[in-house]
């Protein structure tokens, strides 16, 4: 490879493993292009994970960034594991056990609680989060030893079940249908008792996993906190199109980007598209307004020759550009 390499436009999905942070991942992405030979590049994420946290990082290159925002308010999809009998206080192993009990529910408990937390809920982030109280972030007055008040915040669960292949609707059946239902405590009870679960969640924007996880454990009468947090899906991206870390440092030693790189309007899988003529192209990245479009009014992404040109939105048959891409034509 050359230096001369013109810097590329699009997403890369990284599989982000445990420990590694956000940051660190798109300093690794910087770092791999540059030594793979391409012109500097701006590179931007998708939506925070965690160090303790892996799974779906999408890494937007190039005009990509432009939809960066967009990735941060779209629904994610984590598998979770919920270690029952003591809560930290970061909420997840990382932190200093702050309550415990000796109390582990029932696997049909686990099942039948999960509805009470599926839709619209409120929620209370963790103190350790990157949350600002008074223009500081909350982890800082956290570790400072500062008692932390945080705000109920709205948010949307729009699934949630057990990750197993087991069918929990049938766990549900046997917990509310049984008749002189014993203490789900009693350990002479004929019950299957859980000191852990693993569960899947389909959620909106602004979602802390680890606070739901506290907050199903104290619903079940006992405490908890997360031991295993993987995202499986953010926005239209999925598992299976993320690339392992050696992937990524494969090319910085002259891998083909092109090989895992994902187009530009990958991330835009969710809005149909809107094409084009070159004239009507070339309007729009001079930022001239069309009229007389026959599509139904909505956000639409703005193709010619398959690339992307806008984002536009369109209303009564008149665009509105709510980001333009400075993408070369095909043509040129």
């Amino acid at each position: 490879m050359t230096d001369t390499q013109l810097p590329p436009h699009g997403w890369l999905i990284l599989d982000k493993p445990r420990g590694l942070g956000s940051t660190q991942a798109v300093a690794a992405v910087k770092r791999n292009l540059r030594t793979g030979g391409y012109a500097k590049t701006k590179v931007g994420h998708g939506g925070t994970l965690d160090p303790l946290a892996e799974g779906v990082l999408p890494i937007a290159l190039g005009e990509a960034t432009k939809l960066a925002g967009r990735m941060l308010d779209a629904s994610k999809i984590y598998e979770f594991t919920i270690q029952f009998g003591a809560e930290t206080d970061t909420l997840d192993t990382e932190g200093e056990m702050i309550h415990t009990s000796d109390r582990f529910p029932p696997m049909a408990a686990i099942a039948a609680v999960l509805e009470h937390f599926t839709g619209a809920i409120e929620q209370i982030p963790p103190a350790y989060s990157a949350l600002k109280v008074d223009g500081k972030r909350a982890y800082d007055r956290a570790r400072a030893g500062e008692t932390v008040e945080m705000k109920t915040r709205a948010v949307t669960i729009y699934e949630l079940s057990l990750a197993s292949e087991r069918e929990d609707s049938e766990l549900r059946s046997a917990f509310q249908t049984t008749g002189g239902r014993p203490d789900p405590y009693d350990p002479s009870a004929p019950l299957e008792l859980a000191d852990c679960v693993t569960l899947r969640a389909h959620v909106s924007k602004g979602t802390y996993i680890r606070s739901l996880a506290r907050d199903i454990a104290r619903a079940l009468g006992t405490y908890g906190h997360v031991t295993y947090l993987r995202r499986i899906k953010a926005g239209p991206f999925l598992e299976k199109q993320a690339i392992s870390l050696d992937k990524l440092n494969e090319i910085g030693k002259g891998a083909r980007l092109e090989d895992v790189i994902l187009p530009l309007e990958a991330g835009l899988d969710d809005i149909p598209a809107l094409t084009l003529s070159s004239d009507e192209a070339a309007a729009v990245r001079q930022g001239r307004v069309l009229t007389g479009q026959p599509q139904a009014d909505g956000l639409y992404c703005a193709m010619c020759r398959n690339v992307p040109v806008a984002l536009v939105e369109l209303v009564s048959g008149t665009t509105k550009i709510v980001r333009g891409f400075n993408l070369p034509d095909v043509a040129e």
